[in-house]
């Protein structure tokens, strides 16, 4: 049986309070409307995670209380990990090898870049092998809000280069577009 991997990274941060520490900062408004919407849209297409690991950082621990609200998923649920903050490939890769077996659908909320090079490593892509998605524009892959769904092997501690396929990526625009059609 395939585990599933949903990506997520944290909604859009303020950079209004310079005197806070880049772990402190907050969502900004669009994050705090961003949020929600995207655990709504999870909602509706019936993807819910029985397993929720996020970094602490302010930013990305609220996006993670706002989804899990639309969801129904109790804070219980979710493990706040710090070695998502500022994480590498390698330390993403140690996160993911600790999430428990039985775990079907498990939801990482964190920070760029350390995201894109997870994505780029599960998909068998790179910036350099044309790792462009419709939708993606020039710049990031995985920009603020942004959910990539991810089918992996059974194994969470046995990922290699290139054993994810890509279910879909959904952006909040795109979300946002579906609920006014």
């Amino acid at each position: 049986m395939s585990r599933r991997l949903l990506i997520m990274r944290h909604a859009k941060s303020s950079w209004d309070q310079p005197t806070l520490s880049d772990f402190q900062r907050p969502l900004a408004n669009k994050g705090l409307r961003d949020a929600p919407r995207m655990g709504s849209w999870l909602f509706a297409q019936q993807q819910i995670p029985d397993h929720i690991v996020s970094s602490p950082a302010q930013r990305a621990r609220q996006t993670t209380l706002m989804v899990c609200e639309s969801l129904g998923v109790e804070e219980t649920k979710i493990t706040w990990n710090p070695a998502i903050y500022n994480a590498d490939l390698d330390d993403l890769l140690a996160v993911l090898a600790s999430v428990p077996a039985q775990s079907n659908l498990t939801m990482l909320v964190g920070h760029n870049p350390g995201l894109e090079f997870l994505f780029t490593f599960l998909w068998g892509r790179s910036h350099d092998t044309g790792w462009k998605i419709e939708g993606s524009g020039d710049a990031e892959l995985i920009k603020t809000a942004t959910m990539v769904l991810l089918n992996l092997p059974e194994d969470w501690s046995r990922l290699t280069p290139g054993c994810g396929s890509v279910l879909w990526i959904k952006h909040p625009k795109e979300v946002m577009n579906e609920g006014q059609e």
